[in-house]
């Protein structure tokens, strides 16, 4: 009889934890990821607004819009990118928190799962340094 079966069915197994760990760090690695694309596109607003700001506002410039290349002129351009470069702290700031609150998220779960995180950059714990001690049903997670 396995071990969710003998619990009533209600315990999950070493995989479906396993899966459900491995879900919530590609959650995690996907928000970090987010929040670099928009701190590269802050820093492009930056460049871009510092170099539009020495150009005659009469002069034709062109901005790609939804993957349309649209011509535009400086003056029309200029003040929709201090906008979104004024919108995007702010959604940086959320960002850094939503990605807090899944490590919190990830934290809480290894708790309540009792997982036992293996770095690859050190040597696995010695099997036998508590012998004593009755197995219990923990979660071997390498991280890589």
């Amino acid at each position: 009889m396995s071990k969710s079966a003998a619990k009533g069915g209600k315990s999950k197994s070493n995989e479906e934890i396993f899966a459900g760990f491995q879900a919530l760090r590609t959650e995690q690695r996907k928000q970090a990821a987010k929040i670099s694309e928009l701190e590269m596109d802050l820093n492009e607003h930056k460049i871009v607004i510092e170099t539009l700001r020495g150009v005659d506002g009469g002069r034709k410039c062109f901005r790609m819009v939804g993957g349309v290349l649209v011509e535009r002129t400086v003056a029309d351009v200029l003040p929709e990118l201090q906008s979104n470069m004024e919108q995007l702290p702010r959604a940086l700031e959320a960002l850094g928190q939503q990605l807090a609150q899944k490590g919190q998220e990830i934290n809480d779960y290894i708790e309540a799962h009792d997982i036992r995180v293996q770095r690859a950059d050190r040597p696995p714990a010695a099997a036998d340094a508590v012998p004593s001690q009755p197995a219990k049903s923990n979660v071997l997670v390498a991280s890589g």
